[in-house]
């Protein structure tokens, strides 16, 4: 047994309930656009939304919500992906596509469901991107693809943003299925042009008799484009499709009979899924789960105890540290998340020479041991100055970068604080293709923290003004200095990055356990193997 962490918080401290009353408001915030993406209708006008829902409710359908609980096994978690992709942006809240995943039959599955309240679930930017994001999870973790489609398509006022990347979604799933991944897809309504090759690139097709239509080109495109006159269900109707075409595998008698067929599909693939690591028996961390919301700086430059994070969300708090006296800043160890073995790094301070080497030693530890690794990350970089430079704090820092892009074992990353600077990624930011990323709300990522990327544009500048010989007047560019600080601040908080799926979704502290839980869930349906081949360590 590993040794219990021990908690030294003060629920009583004014910091803690500072902390915790600025994370309960940033999650009411979460909540109430998170209930607005819940509730349909994809626009800022509540009216306009209940119009979308009813009109849809109206034809007899269900909400793409409805639909993936119906699919599901009763009970079973789901955990939804990037459900606040597009803020920020002119794509609507969280983009017209619901993705997540959870259990058909005890299956762990890749769900996608367009909601054709919003635009029809005609296909935007953000949409684009978070299906191609759920394919990339799908086959990492060698997860069925279960699409609930019901799409118009490409979103046309943006085809210029989407045509060349949307491609990608067609030879994903033709991928996916040779490398032996099923691919089912139910079709509740329209699946027009280029949406017809989501059923048509599929390994299984359901489409929902008097519902769906798939076709290339609908009647009015037919009209001009040849001069025939179609009617829908000849052309693309689901009754034609399983008589005539053979596109249609099965023919549903509605939504709740391709729901029934659906599942009936994932229960007989019989699909091999190693899971060789069955969790082990699990208990829950000695310390209340609702403390994290107070443990973790509302502002980023204020540090605090990795540690207290850990006793919270791994199981019974027990942690067995490696090298707990060395490199001290980054904390190393092993324990367990849900009866899943996993190891740790986590920031506790600025990343020195010392705690590179003892980073880069423990990925390797972990590879040869096959288990996978959680980067928490509430890290402002690696050290800078002379002493550091002349210390060599770009060789070591490269031993800590070599050895996360070179690990083969699985990568989840925590979003708990500060991600800056090249600190992001010693500690497997997305560029360094963690298997899921998530996000608290207090999160913070950038080049480096806004005040200090002001400070330099403001040196800089001083120092061009030196160079031609022209005095720097300082009260003239504060108002630019000013303006790019809120720009950086702007462009650093975690809904930003969220809305442009820089995560996989911004989560609840207190859900971190369950959310890590089916992650390695999914991440098992994979061998986990480690490697022994990484590049020049230059020492």
């Amino acid at each position: 047994m590993a040794p219990v962490l021990r908690s030294r918080i003060d629920p009583a401290d004014e910091v803690f309930t500072a902390n915790r009353d600025l994370m309960l408001a940033a999650l009411a915030e979460i909540d109430e656009l998170t209930a607005r993406v819940v509730g349909g209708g994809g626009s800022n006008d509540p009216a306009k939304n209940a119009r979308s829902v009813a009109r849809h409710r109206g034809r007899g359908k269900m909400l793409p919500r409805e639909r993936i609980n119906g699919l599901l096994d009763v009970g079973s978690p789901f955990l939804e992906l990037s459900p606040l992709a597009g803020w920020g942006t002119d794509d609507p809240l969280g983009a017209g596509v619901v993705s997540g995943i959870g259990r058909v039959h005890g299956r762990d599955v890749m769900v996608v469901a367009n909601d054709p309240t919003v635009k029809g679930g005609a296909q935007g930017p953000s949409a684009v991107a978070k299906g191609l994001r759920a394919m990339d999870i799908a086959r990492e973790n060698r997860l069925p693809l279960v699409n609930l489609t019901e799409s118009g398509g490409a979103d046309l006022p943006k085809q210029a943003e989407i045509f060349v990347p949307g491609g990608a979604s067609f030879r994903n799933l033709t991928q996916l299925s040779a490398a032996g991944i099923p691919t089912v897809t139910l079709v509740f309504g329209s699946s027009t042009a280029g949406g017809a090759y989501v059923p048509g690139m599929s390994d299984y097709v359901v489409l929902v008799k008097d519902a769906a239509r798939v076709y290339l080109g609908g009647p009015p495109l037919v009209k001009m484009a040849i001069d025939e006159d179609a009617d829908e269900e000849s052309l693309g109707g689901a009754a034609m499709h399983a008589r005539t075409s053979g596109l249609a595998d099965y023919l549903a008698n509605d939504e709740a009979d391709a729901l029934r067929i659906g599942r009936d599909i994932v229960a007989h693939l019989h699909f091999s899924h190693p899971n060789q690591n069955r969790p082990l028996a699990s208990s829950a961390p000695i310390y209340p789960i609702e403390e994290l919301l107070g443990i973790a700086s509302a502002d980023v430059r204020h540090p605090f105890e990795a540690r207290e994070v850990l006793a919270r969300i791994l199981d019974g708090s027990e942690f067995e540290q490696f090298k707990p006296l060395y490199g001290s800043t980054l904390v190393t160890g092993w324990g367990q998340v849900g009866g899943y073995p996993i190891g740790v790094l986590a920031n506790n301070g600025i990343l020195f020479s010392e705690e590179s080497h003892k980073g880069a030693q423990f990925i390797q530890l972990c590879n040869r041991m096959n288990v996978p690794i959680l980067f928490a990350q509430n890290i402002t970089g690696f050290m800078v100055g002379t002493q550091y430079e002349q210390g060599g704090i770009i060789k070591d820092g490269a031993k800590l970068i070599n050895a996360v892009s070179n690990s083969t074992v699985a990568h989840l990353t925590l979003m708990m604080g500060a991600s800056y600077g090249a600190g992001n990624y010693g500690m497997s930011g997305r560029a360094y293709d963690p298997r899921f990323v998530f996000t608290w709300p207090n999160h913070r990522i950038a080049v480096m923290g806004p005040k200090q990327l002001a400070g330099v544009l403001t040196i800089v500048a001083r120092q061009k003004s030196e160079a031609a010989g022209v005095v720097f007047d300082e009260a003239a560019f504060a108002p630019l200095r000013d303006a790019f600080q809120a720009q950086v601040e702007s462009q650093s908080t975690a809904l930003y990055a969220t809305g442009r799926l820089w995560d996989d979704g911004i989560i609840d502290p207190r859900d971190t356990r369950t959310a890590l839980t089916m992650a390695l869930s999914a991440v098992h349906n994979t061998p986990v193997q480690g490697t022994d081949s990484f590049g020049v360590f230059r020492m």
